[in-house]
Parts: structure tokens; C-alpha cells; sequence
């Protein structure tokens, strides 16, 4: 399948106007929040950290489709980390997975390069996320009611020449 077009917007906090920010804000709620049936605080601080970088899955028509923010190391975990990874219900089952986690380590690489990449992702994920290079890191938990299992991705080791 070839995914739809589209845009690939890293931000900084201070960089977010007030639309795309209440955008975001709006679709975390619905699928974390309403969706996922998960009642805890979505703006925890974390995002407006200086080094945060929000990536912003933009359609062609201006609507957000995917997104996630990525983490500076020490801030959630000791390595670099993402979380709040979405597409929207529209958006899915169109292939923005890949492309998405593509592009947020080539983000994490471009700022942190050779940084490990530390995460706590749903465990029906771990597939998916071992696919692009992630292996479990810990035992199995639940957080907010929904299994989770903590994955990390080693830097890439540069070839010898």
C-alpha cells in the first residue's frame, strides 16, 4: 500500500500557533482520553520542554493526521524518547505508520545522533515497533489501564571501514 501524501512537520512548543496546538491538543484527547477510555492529565509539561520536538503528520488538505512528540534524553526516560503516538481515526488503516517512525528517527538522529531511544509502548505495538528496530526493555506493565511493555532502540553502530 502507498501511503497518502503527506507532510512531515517537526516543532518546537514555541513554534506551535494557537490553532495547531489546540489541533493537537483536541486529537490526543479524542483517542487517548475518549477513544482509549484513559483519564489522566494529556498536557503533563513535557511537551513544552525546550528541546521537545512535535511531529506533525499534515494532509494535504491542512488537517492533522498523524502525530507524536519526541523527548529529550533525561526527561522521561535516561535516552531519548516519543510518546503520544497517533493517526487519526480517518487516517488509519492508510499506511502512516512506517513512514511516521521514519521520520521520527531521522528527527532523533538529526538532534541526538548515535542516542539510544527508549519508549513505553503498548504491548499489541511491540511488532510493529521491533520492526523498526526496538526490543523489549523491561517485563510487561499496565499504565492507565492499558498493557504497556518498555522498548529500546540501540544507536545505530557505524560500519567500520
Amino acid at each position: 500500500m502507498t501511503p497518502p501524501s503527506i507532510r512531515w512537520q517537526p516543532r518546537r512548543f514555541a513554534q506551535l500557533d494557537i490553532d495547531t496546538l489546540y489541533a493537537l491538543l483536541k486529537l490526543r484527547s479524542e483517542v487517548f482520553v475518549v477513544e482509549q477510555n484513559c483519564v489522566y492529565l494529556d498536557p503533563d509539561g513535557k511537551g513544552r520542554h525546550p528541546d521537545a520536538i512535535h511531529l506533525l503528520g499534515i494532509a494535504d488538505d491542512g488537517t492533522l493526521a498523524a502525530y507524536l512528540r519526541i523527548l529529550p534524553p533525561g526527561l522521561s526516560y535516561p535516552q531519548v524518547s516519543f510518546g503520544r503516538v497517533l493517526t487519526a481515526p480517518e487516517w488509519r488503516g492508510r499506511g502512516l505508520g512506517d513512514p511516521m517512525l521514519r521520520a521520527t528517527l531521522e528527527e532523533i538522529e538529526r538532534h541526538w545522533p548515535g542516542c539510544d531511544v527508549q519508549i513505553g509502548a503498548q504491548s499489541h505495538l511491540q511488532g510493529f515497533y521491533g520492526r523498526h528496530g526496538f526490543m523489549p526493555s523491561s517485563e510487561p506493565y499496565v499504565e492507565d489501564g492499558i498493557p504497556h511493555i518498555d522498548m529500546l532502540r540501540p544507536a545505530p553502530q557505524e560500519n567500520p571501514k
